[in-house]
């Protein structure tokens, strides 16, 4: 393949995730593929040849995304107050995952599926933020039988509320805060 082609393949892939990325956003991430090829201005035989599979779009699209989380929980991993750490985290998670329509339910199914070409990135994102909960509950400040994934779930789980609520911020912000009440240890009496 000449320079030339490469780097007409390497614009075209770039702009099926660019209007993949808007039109996830504007209709949800069921959006008809032959909508997103048409959009970006390329043939749907292009869109398969970079992207064979909803979930490989899917996964470039989110890929960006699910590596920052990932830094973030890193990052808040020295945090003064473990728990208040897992508690942002949670809250970028949700806030990220609210952006696209249908992304909690896609990235629940990747983090069951060893074979989905999303699970990869979504179980990096999944690693870092075990670290936190358990940062957290060797502090003492969370539930010992609380695990990552239920806590992925209730933060998908509160994505899809908040992509209904007439007011999501404030809706989110609130399920979060419960969340995190429910997940805190209870001072013994």
């Amino acid at each position: 393949m000449t320079e030339s082609k490469r780097a007409d393949a390497r614009r075209n892939r770039d702009q099926v995730i660019a209007v993949a990325r808007e039109a996830f956003a504007e209709y949800g991430t069921a959006t008809s593929l032959r909508e997103v090829a048409r959009r970006a201005g390329v043939g749907i035989g292009t869109l398969y040849r970079h992207f064979p599979t909803r979930e490989a779009l899917l996964e470039a699209v989110l890929a960006d995304r699910f590596e920052k989380l990932r830094r973030d929980a890193l990052d808040l991993a020295d945090a003064d107050d473990p728990r208040a750490a897992l508690g942002q985290w949670l809250g970028q998670l949700a806030a990220g995952s609210g952006t696209y329509r249908g992304l909690p339910e896609s990235v629940l199914t990747a983090l069951r599926d060893k074979e989905s070409r999303l699970h990869a990135a979504c179980d990096a994102m999944r690693s870092a933020g075990g670290d936190l909960v358990r940062r957290a509950q060797d502090a003492g400040v969370v539930r010992q039988e609380v695990v990552v994934e239920d806590l992925l779930a209730a933060a998908a789980g509160i994505a899809w509320a908040g992509e209904r609520a007439e007011d999501p911020t404030a809706l989110v912000d609130r399920l979060l805060d419960y969340l995190m009440a429910g997940v805190a240890t209870r001072p013994t009496t």
